[in-house]
């Protein structure tokens, strides 16, 4: 080929070539062994069958303060989304019944009937997943449906004071009067989606705009003063007063995103309706290819990198679904089929009786119900492609 043919290639046929190179990838993706994957979360369903409470059909229901009540919402979503258990059978149904008499018809919420006010958005967006893997004939459309209503309201806008110049627009925190973070705005828009709330609703445009303000990039949709210090694509903690992260903050005041974050951010994105060629999704994915690891969350100082391992398990597994990539490469360009990956480090990590547990007892990871759950859902994400 002489130069003129080489300047003469067009558009199309590149793009042509860069679509047979992507499916050439895809087919690499083989995901994990179905014998290796059957087997753990098998295994992690006899477990749980176990450790139910036989009287109300919860999960570790007796935490202080009725912390741990959206650890049945954890458990029975992974349980009904692996697809191994559906839910009118053990131990998913009697779940749901405990689920069901968290309802709160007067306010709409499903944290219970005198539920603590930093229950409510955790709990209610889990019972609203868990509910929707159940929702057979609508059952449950009326209650999901009344739940995002009330989850809406949690979030931060005019009502509250809060216009858009505010770093608190748009976020959703525990409760209608907590400071808001990335971590309970996920939630809270995983559970709008999985209502079947369409991004074009306000709350998800408004959402939008937290999001990208908790980002280490700087540009018309995050003027924070630290957004340019990093610059790197990750995500951090939370926009709100001036920025938090669960990292590292550095001396100039840069702020270090960690990777369960970052996972959380892209996802977020792509449900707000941002699309993935976008350049906010395109820097974080990038990011996540440089710091591909399941040894820790990246990102963390080294004596924390296993705080939320399992919460980053989950929010991996559900994102890289979510923007549409079967492989990973990293630093050394290393291509991971990251569903196969995340199946046998979690076979490695599944304890004798099936469950799994943290060995850094934080963000209630000290729950063997609680990380099964996490880890079911992570497997529900990674099932074996027929």
């Amino acid at each position: 080929m002489n130069r003129r043919q080489v300047l003469g290639v067009t558009a199309a046929g590149l793009y042509a070539f860069l679509r047979s190179r992507q499916g050439a990838i895809a087919a690499d993706a083989v995901g994990p062994d179905a014998k290796v994957w059957n087997g753990i979360v098998d295994k992690a369903i006899a477990y749980l069958k176990t450790s139910q409470d036989s009287s109300n059909g919860s999960w570790s229901k007796g935490g202080e303060g009725g912390k741990n009540l959206g650890v049945t919402g954890v458990v029975v979503t992974g349980l009904l989304q692996t697809g191994r258990v559906a839910p009118n059978e053990a131990p998913a149904a009697k779940g749901i019944e405990f689920i069901e008499s968290l309802v709160n018809k007067k306010d709409g919420h499903i944290a219970g009937q005198d539920a603590k006010p930093q229950l409510l958005n955790y709990v209610t967006s889990v019972n609203v997943m868990a509910l929707k893997e159940a929702n057979r004939d609508k059952k449950y459309a009326a209650i999901i449906g009344k739940a995002s209503d009330f989850l809406k309201k949690l979030q931060w806008d005019e009502e509250e004071g809060k216009n858009q110049d505010n770093d608190f627009y748009g976020g959703a925190g525990y409760d209608s009067n907590s400071r808001p973070d990335l971590s309970n705005t996920q939630m809270f828009l995983d559970a709008l989606k999985a209502a079947g709330v369409p991004p074009d609703d306000p709350a998800f445009k408004r959402a939008v705009i937290f999001v990208s303000r908790c980002q280490n990039l700087k540009g018309e949709a995050n003027k924070a003063p630290w957004a340019g210090k990093i610059n790197d694509g990750s995500f951090i903690y939370s926009a709100a007063n001036g920025g938090q992260t669960k990292a590292d903050t550095l001396k100039d005041g840069g702020l270090v995103g960690y990777g369960s974050m970052t996972y959380a951010g892209i996802k977020s994105l792509i449900y707000c309706g941002v699309s993935k060629d976008d350049e906010r999704v395109k820097k974080a994915v990038a990011w996540i290819g440089q710091h591909y690891t399941l040894d820790f969350n990246p990102g963390m100082p080294k004596l924390k990198g296993h705080q939320g391992l399992y919460y980053y398990y989950h929010t991996m597994a559900k994102c890289l679904e979510a923007v549409g990539l079967d492989t990973i490469e990293d630093a050394d360009k290393k291509k991971h089929d990251w569903r196969a990956e995340i199946t046998d480090v979690l076979a490695k990590k599944q304890s004798k009786d099936g469950s799994w547990v943290n060995d850094l007892d934080s963000w209630m990871e000290g729950d063997p119900n609680l990380v099964t759950g996490y880890a079911l859902m992570a497997l529900s994400h990674c099932k074996p492609k027929k």
